[in-house]
């Protein structure tokens, strides 16, 4: 863009409309520059200004003009159709692209160079420090899971701050930048802050030290009385309604609004935040609390969905704010629970009550924790027969609100997955080891600061059966449904496995679902220098992502043979369709467990309240009109679907195991 000098005659007009500047030789002008929508502007520094003449409308089909009117203007870059009105104090220090609107600013400037919240250390888990996790633009949960949890490996650790601390360099600037299109209203004080295109900016309060990143496709909003401090927020993110949010990062899709106050802590994708608090927590992917009196602390969470009044301690008046709890993915925690850090509660788990005794349940995944006469008693596997749980896992990628194009948070969202499953067979493993333990005569057992009751610890052994067939019914009949085969040779063909990688452990990688090897390797390439820049981490972490189900097929592999002495490379036609009989009755059972479950919520009891001011009729009409039928209710259609579905899917499958069968007769005739 080429700038010239201002002409005598422009420079005379932009005095007659109120304009000042003690060094008008400093301001330059786009060719094609027009004075006549320049007013009563106070003129510092240097200025460039590109042309304005654009008109645009506001809402209510207001015409305005691009222009500057009733501003005092330092040091600033302003491109073409931009429209400037009423800062109260002034511009300073910006680079203004084209048809972005100011209007009803207090004052905005940058005051030294700055790397706009790039290179903050967030304190999470720990208020004191020891995880911190340096905060950039294209930060991902992932690499914040590594900075945070991968202490052990203080090498790696260093050399993510430092590619971070290298970005942050590489963006400080004394100069400010509005990106193109974004709309900046009736707002008070932005000091050091950068925006990014398209973002909404509408009566802020405060913004200190930050960056609005944003796209055309999926713009940021910050809204009313919003006072942020040392913050990253990312596209398609809004904060709003007085929040208030110090050292946070807010990553692309997440919710901050109706007064939530944060601190140190950091959010990833599609995270919600309303009326509570957070305090140094590490919020994974859809990590959700939406009610007052709800105190996230010292925790790392991912597909949470808090109660009303949910608490958590990490102090215990000695050494100061030191514990730090998990919460592992899918969990939910009822109404005034309350879990004392340090704690560690598995995958999928519903927490009822108050919990005082440090519990560890990691390895009992899809249970109940719940309160009873001041101790914790644990429910092993209820969970997977639960509608609430399916509901959840169902409307999670529903519920994605992110569009940009770039998406540093590669998330997988399988329910049943190796991750969970290998819990699972864990699960199973310590539960025969407490009966052996106990013995069979015990009336309860005890487990890492929880209570087992033996009826508790026989159910729980069934249902988490019935979940690790059905995962490995999934992925074996899913590949004998689509491959072509005439023979058992051919059939077990279809089911070799593709090389060893994810045959071990899984971990939760804040929402990425992986290997444990395929980390360790990573981990080592980053130590290496192998592995060296923020772009190179996020395609490993889509790669991980993509590979996903490819890794997941070779440990059901391994894990049919291990628990359910199938081995793919000898299998036979006959043990194959025992399998799949066997995976069908144990998706039937669990979805008819669901029914059941579902049905609890049509009962007498549950229409208590209902046809306020008639009988028993009148109660039942009002309760069928606002609920509706139990068997038209969507749940319960899905899941009677489901059972079709996978009953159909068994059959098509058994015939194409018949057909292998009279193939095989046929060739032992001749």
């Amino acid at each position: 863009m080429k700038f010239r000098d201002l002409s005598e005659a422009e420079r005379r007009q932009l005095e007659n409309n109120g304009c000042i500047c003690r060094e008008w030789h400093r301001v330059k002008v786009k060719e094609g520059f027009i004075a006549d929508n320049i007013r009563n502007v106070v003129f510092s520094g240097d200025i460039k200004i590109g042309v304005l003449r654009k008109t645009f409308y506001t809402d209510g089909g207001v015409p305005k003009y691009s222009g500057i009117y009733n501003a005092s203007i330092h040091n600033c870059i302003i491109g073409d159709d931009v429209y400037i009105n009423q800062v109260k104090n002034h511009l300073a220090n910006y680079i203004i692209e084209n048809d972005v609107v100011i209007e009803s600013v207090d004052s905005m400037a940058v005051t030294e160079k700055s790397s706009f919240g790039n290179g903050c250390r967030i304190a999470v888990l720990k208020e004191t420090g020891g995880r911190e996790v340096v905060m950039y633009d294209e930060l991902s949960a992932h690499t914040a899971y590594l900075m945070a949890f991968y202490r052990h490996r203080p090498a790696l650790v260093q050399h993510l701050m430092d590619m971070a601390d290298a970005y942050a360099e590489s963006v400080s600037s004394a100069m400010g930048r509005v990106g193109q299109g974004a709309h900046l209203i009736n707002s008070r004080t932005i000091i050091n802050v950068s925006i990014g295109p398209f973002a909404s900016i509408e009566g802020v309060y405060r913004l200190t030290n930050g960056t609005i990143n944003s796209c055309e496709e999926d713009p940021a909003y910050i809204g009313p009385g919003v006072i942020a401090q040392n913050f990253i927020c990312s596209c398609g993110s809004i904060i709003t309604d007085m929040s208030m949010v110090t050292n946070c990062f807010v990553g692309q899709g997440t919710v901050l609004g109706k007064q939530y106050s944060a601190e140190n802590s950091v959010f990833f994708a599609n995270c919600q935040g309303f009326h509570g608090e957070a305090c140094s927590i590490f919020a994974g992917p859809y990590t959700v609390s939406h009610h007052k009196s709800t105190l996230l602390i010292a925790g790392y969470y991912s597909f949470l969905n808090a109660g009303s009044g949910s608490n958590q301690s990490n102090h215990m008046y000695k050494l100061g704010p030191i514990h730090q709890g998990v919460l592992e993915r899918g969990s939910k925690t009822t109404s005034d629970s309350y879990v004392l850090w340090p704690a560690k509660i598995g995958a999928f788990t519903l927490v009822m009550g108050r919990h005082y005794r440090n519990p560890d349940t990691s390895d009992l995944p899809f249970s109940y924790i719940i309160e009873n006469t001041d101790e914790s008693f644990l429910a092993p596997a209820v969970n997977l027969r639960s509608i609430g749980t399916i509901r959840d896992a169902q409307k999670w990628p529903k519920r994605d609100r992110r569009k940009a194009r770039r998406q540093p948070d590669s998330i997988v969202f399988n329910l049943l997955s190796p991750y969970s499953i290998q819990k699972i067979v864990r699960g199973i493993a310590v539960l025969k080891d407490l009966q052996k333990t106990s013995g069979p005569a015990s009336e309860y057992f005890m487990y890492n600061g929880v209570k087992i009751t033996a009826s508790a610890l026989e159910r729980g052994l069934s249902i988490y059966r019935l979940g690790l067939i059905k995962f490995l019914g999934n992925g074996l009949v899913k590949k004998l449904e689509l491959a072509d085969y005439s023979t058992e040779e051919e059939m077990r063909e279809v089911l070799r496995p593709e090389g060893k990688t994810g045959t071990g452990e899984w971990i939760d990688v804040a929402g990425l679902l992986v290997p444990k090897e395929v980390v360790l390797d990573f981990v080592d390439a980053v130590e290496s220098g192998e592995i060296n820049t923020i772009d190179n981490l996020n395609d490993y972490y889509r790669a991980w992502k993509d590979n996903y189900f490819v890794w997941a097929w070779n440990w059901i592999v391994v894990t049919l043979k291990a628990e359910m002495k199938i081995d793919v490379s000898t299998v036979t036609r006959d043990e194959v369709s025992a399998f799949v009989e066997e995976w069908r009755r144990a998706v039937v059972s669990l979805d008819e467990m669901m029914y059941s479950d579902a049905k609890k919520e049509f009962t007498l009891k549950s229409q208590t309240g209902f046809g306020i001011d008639g009988e028993a009729e009148t109660k039942a009409m009002d309760f069928e009109n606002v609920r509706g039928e139990f068997s038209k209710h969507p749940a319960v259609r899905d899941i009677i679907e489901h059972i079709e579905k996978k009953s159909a899917l068994a059959a098509k499958v058994q015939s194409k195991l018949e057909a292998i069968r009279v193939a095989d007769k046929k060739t032992t005739k001749k």
